[in-house]
């Protein structure tokens, strides 16, 4: 009668006294600061942009398309001269360039949610908003190169801020500033959106009347009543005038003001919002 073979646990491997004596001796690293935690963040999102330069044409190219196109195909029947349209046109580009640019920043977080990176993340020891804090930050530089493209250009094409250097690096900063508060509101709409798609078609359909509805291309007076009333409430318009100001050194305490009253309303109520959202999908 044959019994059945027993059947013994594999053996387990040897651990290295010293391995284990480390192990149980070792202090555990300190926690990283909230500061420390957003930075290596932010420079993950830098690192993202080295390793896939291709993310890089949103700001590159398409500023270049449009002042190109506007200025030379519109400037002269608007303006009468390219060279005055030119004057007119490069603020509203700059900030439309950047704008734009912000929506990427919900598209981001979205792809981390899907791909399950979030989850990653959410088990560090790290303070919890680090994560979108760091990429809100980290997409900064990507207003900072795009807005440098736009500027650049507009020198090269006769463009000349009667404020000099000054008034376009505060400009720059302006516009920088609103988009980081508008970004909060595209990564709301990426933690509730199903896929990246989503996220940038839906951004860009909210933009694109904002943006092409507003001061940007024309002088609001030349628009029926109803459009201009429209185009004096909307934000971006704002931003366009205190820009506007700034690089031509007529802006004014009020105009940036409004601005800035605007950024601190949007990044009030959609950084939290986003936070919340984000420690919900745990």
């Amino acid at each position: 009668m044959s019994s059945a073979p027993t059947t013994r646990p594999p053996p387990e491997p040897a651990v290295d006294a010293g391995l284990r004596a480390a192990l149980s001796t070792t202090e555990r690293p300190p926690r990283s600061s909230p500061l420390s935690a957003c930075l290596t963040f932010g420079w993950r999102g830098m690192l993202k942009i080295k390793h896939v330069p291709e993310q890089l044409l949103d700001v590159t190219l398409t500023p270049v398309l449009f002042l190109l196109m506007f200025t030379y195909l519109f400037g002269g029947a608007l303006a009468g001269s390219t060279t005055e349209y030119l004057q007119f046109l490069l603020p509203g580009i700059l900030v439309q360039s950047v704008l734009f640019t912000s929506v990427y920043s919900g598209v981001s977080l979205n792809t981390d949610v899907t791909k399950g990176v979030v989850d990653r993340f959410r088990s560090l020891p790290v303070w919890k908003p680090a994560p979108l804090v760091g990429a809100v930050l980290g997409d900064c530089v990507r207003y900072a190169v795009g807005a440098t493209v736009v500027v650049l250009l507009g020198l090269a094409m006769g463009y000349r801020p009667e404020a000099g250097i000054a008034g376009v690096l505060a400009a720059i900063l302006l516009v920088i500033v609103f988009a980081s508060g508008l970004a909060w509101i595209f990564t709301t709409v990426g933690m509730l959106m199903r896929s990246p798609s989503a996220v940038l078609n839906s951004g860009f359909m909210a933009l694109f009347p904002l943006i092409f509805l507003s001061n940007i291309f024309v002088d609001p007076a030349t628009l029926p009543g109803w459009l201009e009333a429209f185009v004096g409430v909307n934000p971006i318009s704002h931003l366009v005038t205190a820009v506007r100001g700034l690089m031509a050194g007529t802006a004014t305490a009020g105009e940036i003001g409004l601005v800035l009253a605007s950024t601190a309303v949007s990044t009030a109520v959609f950084a939290p919002l986003t936070v919340r959202l984000y420690r919900a999908k745990g």
